[in-house]
């Protein structure tokens, strides 16, 4: 069976085809531009069903409903629950969780051994703590590096967006500002990793993925997995076996 998923988030909708053992096809798009997603999908093999995360808001889960609609494929869009997939959702109101967070915990407790932090960089970063059983724990939600710089030049008279490098010493202000956005989230994740380990479950490594990844990547001093598509890897998994 091919599945197609769909992963609607804040900046870009992504999207595979998924057939046997790994990706025929993926893509992406400008979750502005979402009612190209017909077009965007082009030449991808034809699909039995189709399985959604959107956390973009209604008009964007309307566009993703159009275009299966349009295609005659079967679309599931997922919610969090309790419990699935092996995976436990410590959220108090579990459907409150984000249903991308919900896909890559799946994900990452089916592909990634012991206990981990599962980090998704992308305009907003979250890091969920997911024990080897998975059982998640719970999770924070900051801003991505490039929403940090973002915030900077919207909220200040002084500060502009211009590039700049990271540096542990920064003597520019477009440093500065990269490197405080690099130190800012690694430092999350830090005291997330912190926090499991006082409960008696350090995590192993961390499982990353997002579009920020590679940037923020060689700043943590962990065993790094990183996993381009693990939402969509997550949405797979729920569209074959739940």
């Amino acid at each position: 069976m091919r599945v197609l998923a769909i992963d609607a988030g804040n900046t870009r909708i992504k999207w595979g085809v998924h057939e046997g053992a790994g990706w025929v096809a993926t893509g992406a798009i400008g979750t502005g531009d979402a009612s190209h997603l017909a077009a965007a999908w082009g030449a991808a093999p034809r699909v039995e069903r189709a399985i959604a995360s959107n956390v973009a808001g209604a008009k964007v889960r309307e566009a993703i409903e159009e275009a299966c609609s349009g295609a005659a494929i079967p679309l599931e869009v997922i919610a969090s629950i309790p419990t699935q997939l092996g995976v436990t959702n410590g959220y108090r109101a579990p459907s409150q969780l984000g249903s991308d967070r919900w896909a890559a915990l799946v994900a990452a407790h089916h592909l990634e051994n012991g206990h981990k932090l599962v980090v998704n960089a992308g305009t907003a970063l979250t890091i969920d703590a997911l024990d080897a059983a998975g059982n998640f724990a719970g999770g924070v939600i900051v801003p991505g590096p490039a929403l940090m710089r973002r915030s900077l030049d919207q909220g200040t008279a002084g500060l502009r967006l211009t590039e700049g490098v990271f540096d542990a010493f920064p003597r520019a202000t477009p440093d500065a500002i990269t490197t405080g956005a690099i130190v800012a989230v690694t430092g999350a994740v830090m005291r997330m990793a912190q926090a499991m380990a006082d409960r008696d479950t350090p995590p192993e490594r961390i499982v990353l993925s997002g579009g920020a990844a590679n940037e923020i990547a060689p700043h943590l001093p962990f065993t790094l997995a990183i996993h381009e598509n693990l939402v969509l890897e997550g949405l797979n998994l729920i569209a074959r076996r739940s």
